[in-house]
């Protein structure tokens, strides 16, 4: 596989590349960074710079606020001080993070955005609020032409993952033009105890347990993008993260450092892409 992370100028990549965006719901920087560190992270090992996923500061504490903020081009935000330009931003005056690198669209989210530049928008969704099964569940799936949600797709299915990249790998082949292909993994959100043999609860070990059995089925799909002749784009972070009792807190929608450090990487996969890249 030839893959590369590089500070990308986002207006010659959108109209030419392929777009994949994978929120990996709820996983902790700190347990993202150990699981790299240590190697249990083979496949999602080979598309990260060498160093691994960066932290970054989410703009939102739970799956939602999260989430309308990234389609609103507001993705997690290096966590060091001063103003880092965006990859995305939808057209409004004063705006000071947009740079001439940014692809800025005129819509009022970036769904619609690049399906105005010639996407082909498709959604697979995973955590309750894009359950469509409910009026809440379908606003952010709301926002593509193509929308995908079941309960094998969900958080209380152990073969979430599969079932996820089985969909994408099926709309991957059947789109042929460019696509913008989001998917939300769910299966870091609580429950997660099902992945740690033996286990009654979920815990910061069940939680890593559940990202070594996420990094078992990507491989799939980036091994199918990295042979196809049009190159891809992709963004892979969390949207939060989750506390497990550090000083007393349990969960997210809080304010938290285990909350609110997320890992995030962007790289691109595919024809003509180099193996390693310049970290941004």
């Amino acid at each position: 596989m030839r893959v590369t992370r590089v500070e990308p100028d986002m207006n010659e990549v959108v109209g030419r590349d392929d777009l994949l965006f994978v929120t990996l719901d709820t996983l902790r920087w700190d347990v993202a960074h150990e699981l790299h560190a240590a190697g249990r992270l083979p496949n999602l090992a080979r598309v990260l710079p060498a160093e691994g996923f960066e932290r970054r500061h989410t703009p939102g504490s739970f799956t939602y606020a999260a989430h309308q903020a990234f389609f609103a081009g507001f993705l997690p935000t290096p966590a060091t001080p001063g103003r880092h330009p965006r990859l995305f931003s939808l057209r409004f005056s004063g705006s000071e993070t947009t740079s001439p690198r940014t692809c800025v669209l005129d819509a009022a989210d970036l769904v619609h955005g690049l399906a105005e530049r010639g996407y082909a928008t498709a959604c697979i969704g995973g955590t309750g609020f894009f359950n469509l099964e409910n009026p809440l569940g379908c606003v952010l799936p709301g926002l593509f032409a193509e929308r995908w949600w079941s309960r094998e797709l969900g958080v209380t299915d152990p073969r979430s993952t599969e079932h996820q990249v089985d969909r994408a790998l099926e709309i991957r082949a059947r789109i042929p033009g460019l696509l913008f292909l989001f998917l939300n993994v769910s299966a870091l959100h609580q429950p997660n105890r099902h992945y740690l043999a033996g286990a009654s609860v979920d815990s910061r070990e069940s939680h890593a347990a559940a990202l070594e059995y996420v990094d078992g089925q990507l491989g799939r799909l980036f091994d199918a993008l990295a042979r196809r002749a049009r190159r891809t784009f992709c963004i892979v972070c969390s949207d939060h993260g989750t506390a497990y009792g550090e000083e007393g807190f349990v969960g997210h929608r809080l304010a938290h450092a285990v909350v609110w450090d997320v890992p995030y990487a962007h790289f691109f996969v595919g024809a003509s892409s180099d193996r390693r890249g310049t970290a941004d």
